[in-house]
């Protein structure tokens, strides 16, 4: 008879083949995001030109979102200069501003607002909601991501329109069928 452990870890398997089935993504596609993320993070970090720290990198699919805010637009430029050096990216979505970095009042609601939207999106069954990136700076929020259809997309959309604080949302999700998407299986 099978351990207990290795019946365990492979009902673990099960699922997880089975999530990756259900969703968008796929396991390569999660895998080459991951090593997107840690090469961007070394880039920037052996930059000691600027100062980054008011930047949220957010990845899917190898297109790569930045979000917050730089003092400079000589900054802003030499981040997504430095963001096209990273491994994996394919597409480089520059929705930085130019002013003073974030205040810890204004980081906290954006943090509300993010976790607000994504238990929405987890409690919603007519969306798939690891298929849908959020990223929030000063109430705006930014949607990246794969919709199966456009009902999904409004769902989404709406859920991110309807919550408190919420100043205004940006989208720069894809369907499933876009030919645009660079998707490693």
């Amino acid at each position: 008879m099978m351990p207990y452990f290795l019946r365990l870890i492979g009902a673990f398997a099960v699922c997880a083949m089975l999530a990756a089935c259900a969703s968008s993504r796929t396991p390569g596609a999660s895998v080459d995001d991951l090593n997107a993320n840690a090469s961007l993070k070394s880039v920037l970090l052996s930059d000691r030109t600027h100062d980054y720290s008011d930047i949220d990198m957010t990845i899917f699919e190898g297109r790569l979102l930045l979000t917050g805010t730089m003092p400079s637009d000589e900054g802003r430029q030499k981040l997504v200069a430095n963001a096209w050096k990273a491994k994996n990216i394919t597409q480089v979505i520059d929705e930085v501003i130019i002013a003073d970095k974030t205040s810890f009042a204004q980081g906290a609601k954006d943090g509300r607002i993010d976790r607000a939207i994504k238990t929405k999106l987890l409690t919603d069954r007519g969306v798939t909601s690891r298929n849908f990136k959020i990223a929030v700076s000063r109430g705006v929020v930014y949607l990246l991501g794969v919709a199966r259809d456009q009902v999904e997309l409004d769902r989404v959309i709406n859920s991110a329109r309807s919550t408190a604080g919420v100043e205004k949302v940006v989208s720069h999700v894809l369907y499933q069928g876009d030919p645009s998407r660079n998707v490693r299986r």
